[in-house]
């Protein structure tokens, strides 16, 4: 019986066409197994590029481009064009295998050809050729055919690589654009994430060269798998693995293990599918959690996406770490009394009006979670000799005497009024584990780890008993927008020789990247293990256009602007769910919402979207985390709002939580800013934020 293969790029082609023809392919294909060929109108094409090439039936006026198996079932889909441009493509287009990779790759042929002689003439007055500093040999090892190296050979510059990009084959692409960023073959290879075969992939086998490429195509099992392909389209595309993840993901660890990286580049993707793989080979409970609900009802989705089986998916646990906490504590004490801000507050002022303390509630309460629950100290003698690195006010014996008596007064007081608050009830959910000899997960997927707390990653290693790929870690320093700051061996996870880097961007165009990477620009960020991060290498091959930095006199009048952008969006093609605004506060949200609905352009606010794709959504930048958008806006970006006062300690109270609260407001506009795939919108009302100044 006939299989069904669809190549990723149609995937994504398919997610920007009109919901009818989007219909009407999903009902010819998902008749694919069990119709005739003569039934689904699957025709030779006279003049074809490639012998294999045929023709299916969408309907009147489109049709789709399918290469059809030498020898084998699977039939692979490669574009759904109008029927004039789809017969084009298949004339203009050739297939073949890499012989590094073996993969299977497309390349315009007739483009290639055309350029190849004005090509030849530039680069004979060049003063210099982009890659005249790399031998033949090394780029026939990295799979840079005959053809493709005759192009090489007459590139300029980088202007020239960039607009081949749409008529290359990818993979050998990739390796052009990464020598031309600089790297070494030895680099660029390990950047393809495979070993250098000792014999070359045999080039004519099609069929194998499909099997291989499950990066760039979709095996579809059945109908049903074939529905819920197309329900996602940009979700399918976006699962589907790059070498270099399947390699992190494939791996075997004798203990935990990290993936770090940039934003966009597949962090995320990564933690699913090893989750999938995890669950597969065990019979174990993988636990897969973050740090928000928002977050962890993303990551649940991907898994139902990623799972082949009601078995798989039922060994894969998705929640976020504040809920396991609480499910471990009302086993035993039933649901916990919670004490609120407000409240928690007003604790700390009695205490410090009580004590005549020379310290602000604030700090008390920082000093409690950043240095007392952060290196769980239990007496005096402990926080006397605990260190106090990245809490600006220097404290002597006396002072540490009178902090730790204020802390024993607040806890006490917890008891006797049996609260809690989310960090104590994640300690006693902790300890009750540690009690524990049978652990409730064989594995644990952390995704966006830089924002849990030391307390939460205590109760992560005793969730789950030491052994191999016991705990897998995925996450980006550069992205903390809270206040956790962790050393992962003082939490006892060893991750030292079992960290790997993701540095291509799969999402955001380079001009995004290059731009919001100004906002870190000489910002200092640790790596969790003891040591500074960096995103210097984290590069991105789409381009684009620049964003757009704007500012203006009120509100209103920023509201109009950005509402009037987002209408010309839509009218160029982009869907209502694939624009995203952001706000540093919520009471920001009704000036554009209503500017929005003026314009009859559904809305809805992120909290309560449940998963909607059919509204503009909004939400604060904090909320934007781990989400992404085709065009996003960034709005509200004044110096009264970025840093948002409320969030900064006071610099006389604490100069160095000052200066970091400073560096993870500067984070939090990174984020927001890095979810934007295409186009991007910031803008402010009267005066910018400092962040902004640099750039503007």
């Amino acid at each position: 019986m006939p299989k069904l293969a669809i190549a990723r790029q149609c995937l994504k082609e398919y997610g920007r066409l009109d919901k009818p023809l989007q219909d009407k392919i999903t009902e010819t294909l998902s008749k694919f197994e069990t119709a005739t060929h003569t039934g689904i109108h699957l025709e030779k094409i006279a003049d074809a590029r490639h012998p294999l090439y045929r023709s299916i039936r969408i309907d009147q006026f489109y049709r789709g481009i399918v290469l059809s198996p030498e020898t084998g079932e699977t039939y692979t889909l490669l574009t759904v064009l109008p029927h004039d441009d789809a017969y084009m493509w298949a004339r203009r287009h050739h297939l073949s295998v890499n012989r590094a990779t073996g993969g299977l790759e497309v390349r315009d042929v007739v483009t290639i050809d055309e350029a190849i002689p004005e090509l030849v003439r530039g680069a004979e007055s060049a003063p210099k050729l982009l890659f005249e500093d790399v031998n033949d040999a090394d780029l026939t090892r990295l799979g840079i055919d005959e053809e493709i190296l005759k192009v090489a050979r007459t590139i300029t510059d980088t202007t020239q690589l960039d607009a081949f990009k749409a008529v290359l084959p990818e993979t050998q692409w990739d390796v052009l654009a990464g020598l031309a960023s600089g790297l070494t073959p030895e680099q660029v290879w390990a950047e393809l994430g495979a070993k250098i075969v000792e014999e070359p992939y045999d080039t004519d086998d099609l069929d194998a060269a499909v099997a291989r490429s499950s990066d760039r195509i979709v095996l579809v099992d059945g109908p049903d798998d074939l529905m819920a392909i197309f329900a996602h389209p940009f979700a399918s595309w976006r699962i589907y693995l790059h070498p270099t993840q399947r390699t992190v993901v494939d791996a075997d660890f004798r203990g935990p293990a990290r993936v770090t990286g940039g934003p966009g580049t597949g962090k995320t993707v990564v933690a699913l599918h090893r989750a999938h793989r995890l669950a597969s080979k065990s019979t174990g409970q993988v636990l897969v959690t973050t740090f928000t609900s928002t977050l962890t009802d993303s990551l649940r989705a991907g898994v139902k996406l990623l799972a082949n089986s009601p078995e798989v998916l039922e060994r894969i646990d998705v929640q976020h770490v504040d809920k396991l906490a609480h499910q471990i504590f009302r086993e035993i004490h039933g649901a916990p009394t919670m004490l609120d801000d407000d409240n928690e507050k007003q604790l700390w002022a009695s205490i410090v009006e009580r004590l005549e303390l020379p310290f602000t509630e604030a700090f008390l309460a920082a000093e409690w979670r950043q240095v007392v629950l952060a290196q769980d100290v239990s007496t005096a003698a402990d926080y006397l000799s605990a260190k106090r690195i990245g809490r600006g006010r220097r404290l002597g014996a006396n002072q540490k005497a009178q902090v730790w008596q204020a802390v024993w007064e607040f806890e006490n007081a917890l008891r006797e009024k049996s609260a809690w608050t989310h960090e104590t009830v994640c300690r006693e959910a902790t300890r009750i584990l540690n009690g524990r000899s049978d652990k409730p997960y064989a594995h644990i997927v952390v995704d966006e780890a830089q924002d849990l707390s030391p307390e939460q990653w205590r109760l992560v290693r005793a969730a789950v008993p030491e052994h191999q790929d016991d705990i897998f870690i995925a996450g980006d320093t550069h992205q903390r927008i809270y206040d956790s700051r962790v050393s992962l061996r003082e939490v006892g996870i060893k991750v030292t020789g079992r960290s790997s880097r993701l540095n291509l961007n799969y999402r955001t165009t380079a001009e995004i990247l290059a731009w919001s990477m100004q906002l870190l620009h000489g910002e200092r960020i640790d790596d969790m293990d003891g040591h500074l991060d960096s995103i210097a290498g984290c590069r991105s091959d789409v381009h684009g256009a620049p964003p757009t930095a704007k500012g203006f006199p009120t509100q209103s009048d920023e509201a109009n602007y950005v509402a009037e952008t987002v209408e010309a969006w839509i009218a160029s093609g982009v869907e209502p769910g694939e624009i995203g605004i952001a706000t540093r506060a919520k009471w920001q949200h009704k000036k554009i919402q209503d500017a929005l609905f003026a314009r009859s352009i559904p809305v809805r606010l992120l909290a309560k979207a449940k998963g909607a794709t059919d509204s503009v959504l909004i939400g604060t930048m904090h909320a934007m985390k781990g989400l992404e958008f085709r065009c996003m806006a960034v709005m509200g970006v004044n110096e009264k709002q970025m840093p948002a006062a409320a969030a900064l300690t006071p610099a006389e109270d604490d100069p160095q939580s000052h200066q970091q609260d400073m560096q993870r407001e500067r984070c939090v506009l990174f984020v927001a800013c890095t979810r934007a795939r295409e186009d991007l919108l910031v803008t402010w009302n009267e005066t910018p934020s400092p962040f902004l100044v640099p750039l503007i």
